[in-house]
């Protein structure tokens, strides 16, 4: 029978403690990537324009990253919050959900270095919508397990599931957009913020509490 442990447990703040520091790395990283360009006259403002010019799309791979890593921490964090107790079966989904986290840094990179390239496109949305699958594996496995410190009414638990999954909506369809404008693409994966927002005012009674 799988172990279960409690938030007072040292396993259970042992775990908290890996995902953060995990997070930390990850978001760390992005800018890794972004390297300080090298120009033949040192002197020149005009050329050294002309080099950052060119890492736009790396300072906005970077930032988009940074959004969406902060996001998912933020997630995590205020999931984390309802847990009363953590099982193996749990400790190993998360393992599986920070490994994706820490895969980000790739796709970010790609998408900096290979900007107007359809594929870089395509990787990092599904890299991306994996995250959020896998957020709704978490939720599912606390909520059939009794994870939670308050379990949530069938609605709720719907709401959370959708609220957790909208994501993949809007990046699963910047796939198909990426082979006309990768921009227009890239301009899609925003409007998950307003989206949120709208479903967040529809949340039924007592998401709010639960969910956050």
């Amino acid at each position: 029978m799988s172990r279960t442990y409690s938030r007072d447990s040292v396993e259970f703040g042992r775990v908290l403690a890996f995902t953060d520091g995990l997070f930390a790395i990850a978001m760390t990283l992005l800018i890794v990537s972004v390297t300080v360009p090298s120009i033949s006259n040192d002197d020149s403002i005009h050329d050294l324009a002309d080099a950052l010019n060119d890492l736009s799309p790396n300072f906005v791979s970077f930032f988009i990253s940074f959004a969406v890593i902060g996001r998912y921490w933020v997630a995590h964090h205020q999931f984390v919050s309802l847990l009363d107790a953590m099982d193996q079966g749990f400790i190993d989904l998360n393992l599986l959900y920070l490994a994706f986290i820490a895969f980000l840094p790739f796709p970010t990179a790609l998408l900096g270095e290979y900007f107007s390239n359809p594929l870089s496109i395509v990787i990092y949305a599904v890299s991306v919508g994996i995250v959020s699958g896998l957020e709704v594996v978490l939720f599912r496995h606390a909520y059939r397990r009794d994870l939670l410190r308050k379990k949530p009414t069938p609605e709720v638990y719907r709401y959370g599931v959708f609220a957790s999954l909208s994501p993949v909506f809007f990046f699963a369809i910047s796939i198909p957009v990426a082979f006309a404008s990768t921009s227009l693409a890239v301009a899609i994966w925003f409007l998950t913020a307003p989206f949120g927002i709208l479903i967040a005012r529809r949340a039924p009674e007592g998401a709010q509490e639960l969910l956050g």
